[in-house]
This record gives structure tokens, sequence and C-alpha cells, in this order.
């Protein structure tokens, strides 16, 4: 490795945006809602984003990044930084380590563990107030997709049950290096004011995955493997698809369940 940048690692995903107007307006889109001053990057690369991010005010840095090729240059490139700079895997990181208040997430997430990122963040909803990234178009799509659309999906409906969600921009592949076989999109989570479901969280979650699993099929039948409560099958609820419903049916539909005389399998 040299000062004139890091090798992208295609196991890990890597594509450096190059695109400084771009970075500078991804780092503008967050907006520090809840009024938090603790932020996480995730998987800097190079410091694209770090660079505004440390300009910006009130702003307490940290950065995570896997490849110690990118953390050399970074501890190289931000010395002021350097106690900041965190090595190690995200979906395997101790939030309470680091962050035992609220706090955002910002990052070109890595395509191929984006999905993860999310189901981590879920986890740590009470903590992070506001995410901002970069990632897959046609998994942007998915997140923000409204109900009754083949995207709308399981992050769909788990995401928005607890986040208030923007569509920002679309990415090119040209402003990467090297460039990706798709199209970017950035989009931007905020944490709503949902602290707590008036269902059990656990059986929500696992009602909205199951539900998905075999989504072509009415959830009468995806939900078998639940063993519902007698006077819940018979609901016309049930008739309709998984893509049918809207977060807040499926809220509603696991607090009859939740509050039901009958039993489901354990969760």
């Amino acid at each position: 490795m040299t000062k004139k940048g890091v090798r992208p690692k295609k196991h890990l995903g890597q594509h450096f945006l190059k695109d400084e107007n771009i970075a500078g307006k991804i780092v503008d889109s967050l907006l520090m809602h809840g009024g938090y001053q603790k932020v996480l990057e995730i998987g800097p690369g190079m410091g694209v984003l770090t660079k505004y991010l440390e300009k910006r005010a009130g702003v307490d840095l940290k950065l995570m990044e896997i490849d110690e090729e990118s953390i050399l240059y970074l501890r190289e490139t931000f010395p002021q930084l350097r106690e900041d700079i965190l090595a190690g895997d995200f979906l395997r990181m101790d939030f309470s380590r680091y962050f035992k208040v609220p706090m955002g997430l910002i990052g070109n997430f890595p395509y191929n563990i984006s999905s993860q990122i999310f189901f981590k963040v879920l986890e740590h909803k009470t903590i992070v107030q506001e995410v901002v990234c970069m990632i897959q178009k046609e998994v942007a799509d998915r997140i923000v997709s409204p109900p009754g659309n083949k995207v709308y999906g399981i992050l769909s409906v788990l995401l928005q049950a607890f986040y208030d969600i923007e569509y920002l921009f679309t990415v090119p592949p040209s402003v990467f290096n090297p460039p990706p076989k798709v199209n970017s999109a950035v989009i931007r989570l905020r944490r709503n004011k949902k602290e707590t479901l008036e269902c059990s969280e656990k059986l929500f979650f696992r009602l909205v995955k199951q539900g998905f699993q075999n989504r072509r099929k009415t959830l009468r039948n995806a939900l078998k493997p639940l063993n519902l409560p007698v006077e819940i099958r018979s609901l016309e609820i049930l008739d309709k698809r998984a893509e049918q419903l809207s977060v807040d049916d499926f809220i509603a539909l696991t607090c009859k369940i939740d509050t039901s005389d009958g039993t489901t399998d354990p969760v």
C-alpha cells in the first residue's frame, strides 16, 4: 500500500466512491435528527466521506473498518482520528462498548452485507437514531417500497416499523472504482416515535419473516408453522398474501395473536 490509495478487494465488496460532489451530498444528507453527536462511519475505505464528516461542527466521529490496508491508509491520512478508527467487523461489533447514547450511522455499505447491516441496526434501534447510506438500488427500492409491490418484503416491514425512510437519489456505476454492475442509491432512515410495539416484538419479527418466506401463498397457509390459535385462523386478513399487508396490518395481526386465548409455538 502506498499513500496513493487502497486496492479495492472483491471479497470485501469494495467499490470506492471517487466523486467528491456525491460524497459531500451524502454527508449533507445526515441531518443529525434528535440532536445526537456521535456518528459511526461504516467502511470508510479511503475516507471520501470522512474528510467531509470531520469538518462538520459537533460531530463526535468514529470509523469502523475491517480492511487492514484501508486502516493503515486512514491512520496516515487522518492522524487526528487515529484513536477513533475501530478495526473490526461491524456485524460483530459490541455496540455497548462504544455507544451508550443516541448516535447516527453513515457509509457506503458493502453490497454483499447491506441487509445484514440493517438487521444489526434493528437490534440497536434504541440507540441508532439515523442512518444515511449508499446501497445497491435494488435493495433501496425494496426498503422504501409500499405494500402491494413485488419488492415489498421483510426488510421493508421491519425497518418501516421503526424508521421513517426516504429515497434520496440514484448514483451511477461510473463514479466508483471499480464500477459495480448495478446502480446505487442513497437512502435516509430516521427513527420514528414508536419506542415499542403494542405487541410482542419477537412475535412480530417472526410473523413477518414467516409470512414472506412463502410470499405467493396466503397468510393462512404461509403461517401454518406458527400453529396459530383456532380463533385466529378464521380471520379474513389471512386470505391475503404478506405483500398486501401494511406495517400497521402486521402489527395489528400480531397484537390479535398475542392477546388471543390460544398459543403459538414458542418464539
